[in-house]
């Protein structure tokens, strides 16, 4: 009996074990709330299906994986029976995103920088997510106040429209700026120094006075560089905080310093490791003297300037470097400038990016070395130059990285392009030519290949001239810059001589380089000049030319230029002499000649002396020289008289003849006048001394006196935003009886 009872017992407990077994495995999966999403799709996210055992932990992993999918807003799981419920809530899908109440922002930048787009799963992370770039973007601005509140608005079909309504707010500009810690220098020179800036009502055309975080960390550096070079080896910048008004419309900004001592430099010395470069043939170039405050620019300019020296001298790897060696207790510094052999690194390959439009050609022609060469900053540094030079970027940055190999290196050219074309029309009023307007279509990037093209058409109250040019800057693949100029010019000079003159014709030009800084052109002219409406009380002079004369002259130019820049120069000279021949055909015969020199000299941050001289001589191989091919003098080229007040003259009629010698002299010194440079005033003080003499003809009516003019003045330069502004004061000391003076003269233009 006994043992029919365990018997019942053991099967009783297999039949409930199996029962129990077959209750705990799942036997189907069913989904239900899906609209778009196939069940299939649901149940391949999850991590339990039929045929498995119930697991609780599976259910958990299954729920986590289905949410992390971001399609659904909301799932339940739940065990009926054997089988698995799974209730899906799908998120919507986007319509359409739209902003508004954004009119500083388009709202093609703003769809740039967000994730959310039309067709895709709308999920509040993501819209967060977009929320904070926004915010990020009009920060960027300055617009720290900007508010943005997203609206979903239901469609049917579980779809949606995503608003973002934006008030932008104004901009956060920095209301105040101050120093902590500066006893050497004022609060107002340090402000000069930064590039951030308070708001005023005068900075309505730049950004400058907005808060940006990079700019603010950029002025930081700015404070060091100055620091060191006056001498603070020491100082450092603490913190730079820049916290909102409690209104929230602007910013205040702090800088903390700690400016240390001052250091005066003790001991200069150069250390060559170079082979038959001995270290006192390279101390002439060093500028720092002993007992000078320490400079670390006037370091910087050395460590160039020894570079650039000792590559010249032949040394194509060389590595010069600075070493600084302070004594706090003396507060001195001990500089040593180590040079070197530098690694044998050889260009292998230049890459140049960014150029959109631009031929790659055009860029390659520019560089001062080629893939294959010895690595040479220098040379590097030039070519940037040249590359900048062409006017056709507005950032040019040159990278160099490792190659195949240690000793080789890749340069890689990243530019940034600005538009070339330009359609001008422009307008003015000059004491000179009264009321004038021009219109002009340039292209000085033509097909991408670096070409220039231009056409205009001048009209003023004594002048209109149309022209036609056009130059290839690299004829047959050559250094020679090619091209010609076809112009009608129509002058009234009744004011000056009582006559008109019309000129016709075309140049042709071409101009290469002899050295590096050396250009020679080349250029023939033919050209029909007619001398016009010309009365019985005109001159006798220029009664007996009046007509017409075909002149076929050959000139080539000179120019050597070591100018830091050629159209706002602060350092550096350059010597221009041409010489025009007529002859080969035509009606003139003459010779002339033209000398020009400037130089330009940094006095100190924002005041340059400038000094210009001129001279020209004309002489006839046959016959006199025309009037149309004199030389004029007087107005901008010797201030205080008036165009072609200076020279020969008719004493009966008051007519200018021009003269066959003339000379001038400038000397200007440019300077800041205190303003914030927004306003883009420059003050100038000179003097100008010139002369115009000797004609071919004679007569006791002629008065033609060499003897030198001088005069003396004073000016404003205004770059407006409606164009460039000049304002001369002058007044003629040194003067003849019969010459024309003016004691003002401006000019004022604009293009757009």
């Amino acid at each position: 009996m006994r043992h029919i009872v365990w018997l019942t017992v053991v099967i009783l407990g297999v039949w409930i074990g199996a029962a129990t077994a077959q209750e705990s495995t799942i036997e189907s999966v069913l989904v239900e709330g899906n609209e778009r999403i196939e069940a299939e799709t649901v149940r391949s996210y999850m991590e339990i299906g039929p045929g498995d055992r119930y697991d609780s932990d599976a259910v958990n992993d299954s729920l986590k994986s289905l949410f992390d999918t971001g399609l659904f807003a909301d799932v339940v799981i739940r065990r009926e029976g054997n089988a698995l419920v799974v209730r899906v809530v799908e998120n919507p899908i986007i319509n359409r995103v739209a902003f508004e109440g954004n009119d500083e922002i388009a709202d093609s930048e703003l769809e740039a920088e967000i994730q959310l787009q039309p067709r895709v799963v709308y999920t509040r992370p993501r819209v967060q997510s977009d929320l904070q770039r926004l915010t990020e973007i009009y920060r960027r601005s300055g617009r720290f106040a900007v508010t943005i509140e997203p609206k979903v608005i239901q469609l049917p079909q579980n779809r949606v429209d995503l608003v973002f309504e934006i008030n932008e707010g104004p901009v956060t500009e920095v209301e105040v700026i101050n120093f902590l810690g500066n006893t050497r220098f004022s609060d107002s020179a340090l402000r000069d120094e930064i590039q951030t800036v308070e708001s005023a009502w005068y900075r309505f055309a730049t950004s400058a006075d907005t808060y940006d975080p990079d700019r603010l960390t950029f002025d930081r550096e700015l404070l060091r560089r100055f620091y060191l070079a006056n001498g603070y080896v020491d100082f450092r910048v603490v913190s730079a905080v820049a916290e909102l008004t409690p209104d929230r419309s602007g910013f205040v900004v702090t800088f903390s310093l700690e400016e240390g001592e001052r250091y005066r430099v003790a001991a200069i010395d150069i250390v060559s490791r170079l082979r038959d470069l001995a270290p006192e043939d390279l101390l002439p170039i060093v500028e720092i003297e002993e007992g000078d405050w320490y400079d670390a620019d006037q370091v910087e300019d050395t460590l160039v300037s020894l570079t650039e020296v000792v590559g010249s001298r032949g040394y194509a790897f060389v590595d010069v470097s600075p070493v600084i060696e302070p004594n706090r207790e003396a507060r001195t510094v001990d500089v040593t400038f180590e040079v070197d052999e530098g690694p044998r690194v050889y260009v292998e390959r230049i890459e140049i990016v960014g150029n959109v439009r631009t031929l790659d050609e055009v860029i390659r022609r520019e560089f001062r070395l080629a893939e294959g060469d010895a690595y040479n900053t220098a040379l590097i540094r030039r070519s940037r130059q040249r590359i900048m030079n062409l006017g056709f970027f507005n950032q040019v940055d040159i990278e160099s990285s490792e190659g195949s190999a240690a000793d080789r290196s890749v340069l890689t050219v990243e530019v940034s392009e600005v538009p070339t074309g330009e359609l001008s029309f422009g307008a003015g009023i000059s004491s000179a030519e009264g009321v004038l307007g021009d219109i002009g279509i340039r292209e000085r990037n033509l097909l991408g290949r670096g070409q220039e093209l231009r056409l205009g058409l001048t009209i003023s109250e004594s002048r209109q001239e149309v022209d036609l040019s056009f130059t290839e800057p690299y004829f047959l693949d050559r250094d020679v810059a090619a091209g010609f100029d076809i112009f009608r010019r129509t002058v009234d000079l009744q004011d000056e001589s009582s006559f008109d003159r019309e000129t016709v014709g075309f140049v042709l030009r071409a101009g290469y380089p002899l050295a590096e800084r050396l250009r020679h052109t080349v250029s023939y002219t033919l050209r029909n000049d007619e001398v016009s409406d010309v009365s019985p009380s005109t001159s006798r002079f220029i009664r007996e030319q009046e007509g017409e004369t075909t002149t076929s002259a050959i000139s080539h130019t000179l120019d050597y230029d070591l100018r830091d820049s050629r159209i706002d120069p602060t350092d550096g000279y350059f010597v221009r002499a041409g010489q025009e021949v007529a002859g080969l055909g035509g009606d003139a015969q003459f010779l002339k000649h033209t000398l020009t020199y400037g130089h330009f000299y940094s006095v100190a941050d924002g005041w340059v002396l400038a000094g210009i001289a001129r001279a020209g001589h004309i002489f006839g191989f046959d016959d006199d020289v025309r009037i149309v091919d004199r030389f004029f003098l007087g107005g901008r080229r010797l201030r205080g008289f008036e165009p072609s007040g200076v020279g020969p003259r008719d004493a009966e009629t008051d007519d200018a003849l021009g003269g066959n010698t003339f000379y001038s002299l400038t000397g200007e010194l440019g300077f800041p006048l205190g303003l914030p440079d927004e306003l883009n005033l420059r003050g100038a003080i000179f003097t100008d001394i010139g002369s115009l003499f000797s004609i071919d003809d004679t007569g006791p009516e002629l008065l033609d006196e060499s003897s030198p003019r001088l005069s003396i003045g004073a000016g404003i330069n205004f770059r407006s935003p409606l164009g460039p502004i000049r304002l001369d004061f002058a007044r003629a000391l040194i003067k003849e009886d019969f010459d024309r003076t003016e004691s003002f003269r401006f000019s004022f233009g604009t293009r757009f």
